[in-house]
């Protein structure tokens, strides 16, 4: 099997329903329809060109590929150069999307002499396991298998061979040849195909209007702006739930089992997610995400998730995909994530505190949501001494995780407030009984005095840089000691070349972490933002730049980063590295 492409080599298409993946090379290897947590009709990415993709590039060899966005948009620009002349491939999915459908729309233009060109085309449904019935039709041809269909219009001859469809042509200087697919339920009527320009047109001003609403100036717009296009992209706009990632079982260590379905919501995502979007003046979108969280909780506290589907969905059931060998051979393949079924305590502190940064930044008062709160701390009073698995989601035994220790701290310290200083009601010195009892637990049993840090659970030695946060949510201040010796012991035992890993591997049973696994982005963000708040600026804009530099060529990160082999790892693009920038970004501006 050919070795895949990097991770970074791809570009993100979306239309807010759903996402694709394109290579430099030019190969769409990675889209689910119509939503994002649908089974994938193009599932090369994870195991080869027979498990479905879709291939348009220049027939002779290439002299070099150049790629871009263009600017404020997710309309995708890739110019081949070759011996013959140079060709250009503009990518993009209709926005705003249409009714039951999802669109892809390529096409070729002709910029320099007279380029022969290359398109192959296998369609196949459910991540690459079902080849579809093929019709001929004018102007294309039909896939169908099951529930779906695929549509492809296009001038160019069409061929079928080997259960894959492809077509030869050239492109002079000055012509073009588009490719527009359409996904639809097979039950129903195929929608017309849309008018190319005239949807390119409307998907550019689409974007454009949305990223010009970011007023933010300075030497990291075009960062934090990308950064911000990403999570748009990663919406899904019928319920304004924000997927972690668009993609399943990208790994976290190439040729590792630590491959997971990142194409759901974690709650723990949320706080930091509308604090972006807030303070870059997404109000509309905020207030979508505030609402999916008030949907998808409800219930009795106790059946509180972490995670849900991007309807609110409950049930996920994690299964392998036996079929599929994996990205570089990195298997099992998952689709669904057993992670719903865990018990994670910090997911009450997540949700207080993104109901506090609703309630700061004055997003519309719902009285609900203070109802589901308070209904919530009253779980989390009984529950908080429990031992949970906690933000790394471990798969082994539960401890008394000091970050969900914190975060229950959060929820009460939030909860205290909300009365304080927003005139809700509740029994506010109760809350800040609890407040002071959890504080003074962590300090106790989360903190290593010999180590002079904060340790990943009590009882242990371990570090973790979840704990990074902990001046970040205002626990404790930056220059308190306790932190200080955190963040330094941080530096000195969990970072690869400046680069954070959440924790090191351990024997003790509580997780299968194995050497090898990548630097965590998010975290490296993390230590920059202290180092930042410490006082040690230079040091965090330096940080900052060199995990800037880890972006792709169109501005794009994954979850984790590999700085021996320089490559990024995990799940593509990921929400939470994007969200980690943002903020970032606009801590080093404000000082």
């Amino acid at each position: 099997m050919p070795e895949p492409p990097p991770i970074e080599d791809y570009a993100l298409l979306g239309d807010t329903n759903t996402a694709a993946l394109v290579s430099r090379g030019g190969s769409l290897d990675w889209l689910c329809a119509p939503r994002f947590d649908s089974p994938a009709c193009f599932a090369a990415l994870l195991g080869g060109a027979g498990h479905g993709r879709w291939l348009i590039a220049p027939a002779g060899a290439l002299r070099a590929t150049h790629r871009h966005y263009r600017d404020g948009t997710l309309v995708l620009e890739t110019e081949f150069e070759t011996d013959e002349g140079a060709v250009r491939l503009i990518d993009f999915m209709p926005c705003p999307p249409g009714d039951e459908r999802v669109d892809v729309v390529r096409i070729v233009q002709g910029v320099r002499g007279t380029v022969r060109m290359h398109m192959e085309l296998v369609m196949r449904f459910d991540y690459g396991r079902i080849v579809p019935w093929l019709r001929r039709e004018e102007g294309g041809l039909r896939a169908v298998a099951g529930p779906e269909s695929l549509r492809l219009r296009s001038p160019v001859e069409l061929t079928n061979e080997d259960f894959a469809t492809r077509a030869r042509f050239s492109v002079a200087a000055g012509e073009s040849a588009a490719f527009a697919l359409t996904w639809t339920a097979s039950h129903r009527p195929m929608p017309e195909t849309p008018d190319v320009e005239r949807a390119l047109e409307t998907t550019d001003a689409w974007w454009r209007d949305w990223s010009e609403r970011y007023a933010g100036h300075g030497a990291w717009r075009e960062a934090v702006q990308r950064s911000l296009l990403t999570l748009k992209a990663l919406t899904y706009a019928p319920t304004g739930g924000i997927v972690a990632a668009p993609t399943s079982s990208l790994p976290e260590q190439l040729g590792g089992r630590r491959n997971w379905d990142y194409r759901f919501c974690w709650l723990r995502d949320a706080a930091f997610t509308l604090y972006v979007l807030l303070t870059s003046g997404y109000v509309d979108e905020a207030r979508a995400w505030r609402d999916w969280l008030l949907r998808a909780v409800a219930g009795r506290p106790e059946q509180l998730q972490v995670l849900y589907g991007i309807a609110g969905e409950r049930r996920v059931p994690e299964m392998e995909l036996d079929w599929l060998p994996g990205y570089a051979g990195s298997a099992p393949v998952r689709s669904g994530n057993g992670a719903h079924g865990q018990v994670q305590l910090d997911a009450y502190g997540s949700i207080m505190d993104m109901m506090h940064v609703a309630r700061m930044h004055k997003v519309d008062y719902d009285h609900d949501a203070w109802r589901v709160e308070r209904v919530l701390l009253d779980a989390l009073e009984s529950r908080w001494r429990e031992p949970d698995a906690s933000i790394w989601e471990v798969r082994g035994k539960p401890r008394q995780f000091t970050y969900s220790k914190v975060l229950a701290w959060v929820a009460f310290d939030r909860a205290v407030k909300a009365v304080e200083r927003h005139g809700l009601e509740g029994p506010v010195d109760r809350w800040r009984k609890l407040r002071d009892a959890v504080h003074r637990d962590v300090c106790a049993n989360g903190y290593d005095t010999g180590r002079k840090a904060f340790v990943q659970y009590y009882g242990g030695s371990a570090l973790d840089a979840s704990l990074l946060m902990i001046p970040k949510i205002g626990f404790l201040p930056a220059r308190d000691p306790r932190v200080a010796g955190t963040v330094e012991a941080v530096q000195r035992e969990l970072t690869k070349d400046g680069f954070v890993q959440r924790y090191l591997q351990q024997d003790d049973g509580v997780d299968g972490l194995a050497p090898g696994e990548g630097a965590f982005l998010p975290c490296s963000f993390w230590l920059a933002d202290n180092l930042a708040m410490m006082g040690r600026r230079d040091e965090a804009r330096e940080l900052f730049e060199r995990l800037l530099a880890v972006r792709n060529d169109v501005g794009l990160l994954a979850e984790e980063y590999d700085p021996r082999a320089r490559r990024q790892l995990g799940n593509f693009p990921q929400a939470l590295s994007h969200i980690a920038l943002i903020n970032t970004a606009d801590n080093l501006a404000r000082g």
